[in-house]
């Protein structure tokens, strides 16, 4: 009995110091996060652009105009905006890159997705005065641009300001992906490095780096069982010392132990609860892994549009989005309007078609679900619903409103959004299960009914209460040498 006690100390001496150093990283990385995403988070005048109503943009030619005077044939998708007091047309060529004209005279204006993405990112900012130091379009993720973010491709407008404000915009839907100042790209970076561990990515791939932090996570997690196995073997030992120690009067030159035992005791179900919920997040994004999902693709025919885009059986005044989409033979203008509805209208007749944007959802979600293995085919119409509001199963990280859910059968949810014909979010019953443990039992989102700020410092307590445990732990491992 005795060497199987000294074997569990042994073993809980080692995992603990395997598991030292990453949970150091992990508790100074989570004691930094209220910082960034709440307390420290810049502000912004305004999040969300309000575009003026087709009414008032007045465009005197039609789509059809332009794109025969500038003898484009084919297209991918084309939409109107206001710059500069001018009604442009964005079209996205076959190429997808997207260049403005003229909604008066159909001439070309040059450098327009540029000159659109600096008059957003004044527009957010509500600055016309500061200099732009840098305009850059990006097509890939980085340090200060996170895939939470979402939405590629994106322009980075960065202004030479004493904040460093960096503004980052989706030009062909008027919206902003996310802004950052110093401070802010100095935090992201010190926790993507010591929370996420992505520089393990960059050595051996995404996959690499989940492999390696469950590994962690599951020492960290021996080490906590180890510990309370411990406790509980040599209890009475424990108690029995203090005793002898007291009645003798002796110094208590072990209180580092002693210490280390009773808060690892109180923190344990905190250690409990991060490694469990860290455990079961990083195995659902192993679980996840595919090949990047095909986008859907459309070209559109210049010769097709016999209806005019000006001439729409909607009122100008309620019309804030225009666009075009082909799906089951058909091509529509996708029409947005001030009420959030989005309506078809073919290009043909000029025709309304019923419960369109239910129907288009319908078909990007099977087009993104059909095609990989093991999925069986749905038969019959699937319900769907319009979510304009995040929620707990369709969160903020995911960006994109309004999306349609589209529902299969088990529970299985697909959020598309029609506008940009893109996959949001897949949502099926391991994905749920996951998303409820990481944001009750890692996030705290349990506390959220006292408030944003409450619940921050309750998940600070709980991961400084981890790493003083952790410190403690090693201290005794030095003193015993």
């Amino acid at each position: 009995m005795a060497t199987a006690k000294q074997n569990f100390y042994k073993w809980h001496r080692i995992l603990g110091l395997v598991a030292l150093v990453p949970v150091i990283c992990w508790t100074l990385s989570g004691l930094s996060h209220p910082f960034m995403s709440n307390w420290f988070r810049p502000s912004i005048a305004r999040e969300v652009y309000k575009p003026l109503p087709q009414s008032g943009i007045k465009p005197t030619l039609s789509i059809k105009q332009v794109l025969d005077k500038n003898h484009i044939a084919r297209f991918r998708n084309f939409g109107l905006i206001a710059l500069e007091g001018q009604a442009l047309y964005q079209v996205m060529g076959k190429d997808s890159t997207v260049n403005y004209y003229s909604a008066g005279t159909g001439d070309i204006y040059k450098g327009g997705d540029e000159a659109y993405a600096k008059y957003l990112a004044r527009y957010f900012l509500q600055d016309t005065v500061s200099k732009i130091k840098g305009v850059t379009l990006q097509k890939t993720f980085d340090s200060h641009y996170q895939p939470i973010n979402h939405l590629l491709p994106v322009w980075q407008v960065s202004f030479d300001r004493a904040d460093g404000m960096d503004v980052y915009i989706e030009t062909t839907q008027s919206r902003m992906g996310t802004f950052n100042n110093n401070t802010r790209k100095a935090m992201l970076m010190f926790f993507e490095q010591l929370h996420t561990w992505d520089f393990l990515a960059d050595l051996g791939g995404d996959q690499f780096r989940l492999v390696v932090l469950l590994v962690v996570v599951s020492i960290m997690f021996l080490s906590l069982l180890s510990g309370l196995t411990i406790y509980g073997l040599f209890w009475k030992k424990f108690k029995t010392a203090q005793q002898n120690r007291k009645q003798a009067g002796r110094d208590d030159t072990r209180f580092v132990h002693r210490f280390h035992r009773q808060l690892g005791l109180i923190v344990s179900f905190v250690m409990f609860t991060f490694t469990i919920s860290a455990a079961f997040h990083i195995i659902v994004k192993l679980h996840n892994i595919a090949p990047e999902a095909k986008a859907y693709e459309q070209l559109i025919s210049t010769a097709d549009l016999a209806a005019s885009n000006l001439q729409l059986p909607l009122a100008d005044s309620s019309i804030v989005k225009t666009g075009i989409v082909k799906f089951e033979g058909s091509t529509y203008y996708q029409v947005s309007t001030n009420k959030k509805d989005i309506r078809y209208i073919n290009v043909a007749d000029g025709k309304e078609l019923t419960d369109g944007d239910a129907d288009y959802a319908r078909y990007l979600a099977g087009f993104y679900r059909a095609p990989r293995p093991g999925i069986k085919q749905v038969k019959g119409r699937l319900a769907t619903t319009q979510i304009r509001q995040f929620d707990n199963e369709y969160g903020f990280i995911n960006k994109r409103l309004p999306v349609q859910k589209v529902e299969y059968p088990g529970g299985e949810n697909w959020y598309v959004e029609t506008t940009t014909s893109q996959l949001a979010e897949k949502v099926t019953g391991i994905d749920r299960a996951e998303g409820f443990s990481f944001i009750f039992l890692h996030k705290y989102f349990g506390m959220s009914w006292a408030g944003k700020n409450i619940r921050d410092v309750v998940s600070m307590l709980a991961a400084l209460g981890v790493l003083v445990v952790s410190l403690f732990g090693f201290a005794a491992f030095i003193k015993n040498k």
